[in-house]
């Protein structure tokens, strides 16, 4: 099950979005090592302040799986406030039709099977979600902030990031921005790739129609 919880619900989602932070601190502080702002057993930063959309990966047992937040680049975000460096010469995005996805990460169950590329479901799953986001909302791009690890994966999944300049530094990480496009065609790779059968979102029209 997917979960797309914009502000008006985040009260009534507030179970999924604290397992939420829990599972970004058990992924990014705990596994990865990241520097990263923690609360207890829980990840969070001044993003999450700024009323994102989130949209949450659920197993069938209701325990949260995966995650990824979505800011618009016309406030502020990581990529121009935080990670300037990933820019190199280049002006951040700054445009209605773009968001930036930031935190993706997932946690799942190791008994799970792959699907195309030794790549979980859940991965596409999520993948298609922020496609299917972007469709709704009349989005070109998405442009993301992650290490070069997740953008071998994204490779992998058939939706590759067109970097905006030469991997970073940044701690631990070596780190990268650069732009996932939305489109028809690349949501019709992921469903191909990943063995999806129909929206990973239920109903993203309604997006459209609130926006």
């Amino acid at each position: 099950m997917m979960y797309l919880i914009e502000r008006n619900r985040f009260g009534e989602f507030a179970r999924e979005l604290a397992a939420m932070h829990r599972l970004r601190h058990r992924v990014f502080k705990e596994r990865l090592g990241w520097e990263v702002t923690v609360s207890g057993d829980m990840e969070i930063d001044e993003y999450d302040s700024l009323e994102p959309v989130y949209l949450l990966y659920s197993s069938g047992g209701g325990r949260i799986e995966g995650c990824v937040r979505l800011l618009p680049t016309t406030g502020p975000n990581m990529l121009r406030n935080s990670f300037p460096a990933l820019l190199g010469p280049n002006s951040p995005p700054e445009s209605p039709r773009i968001w930036e996805s930031s935190r993706f990460s997932l946690d799942i169950e190791p008994d799970r099977q792959p699907t195309q590329g030794g790549l979980s479901p859940s991965t596409f799953e999520l993948f298609a979600g922020m496609v299917e986001f972007g469709l709704a909302r009349g989005l070109s791009d998405i442009v993301t902030v992650t290490d070069v690890r997740m953008e071998r994966i994204a490779r992998r999944a058939g939706w590759p990031v067109r970097r905006i300049h030469d991997a970073q530094r940044i701690g631990s990480t070596l780190a990268v921005a650069g732009f996932l496009e939305v489109s028809e065609a690349a949501l019709a790779r992921l469903r191909a790739l990943g063995g999806l059968r129909g929206p990973a979102l239920w109903e993203p029209v309604r997006l459209k129609e609130s926006a």
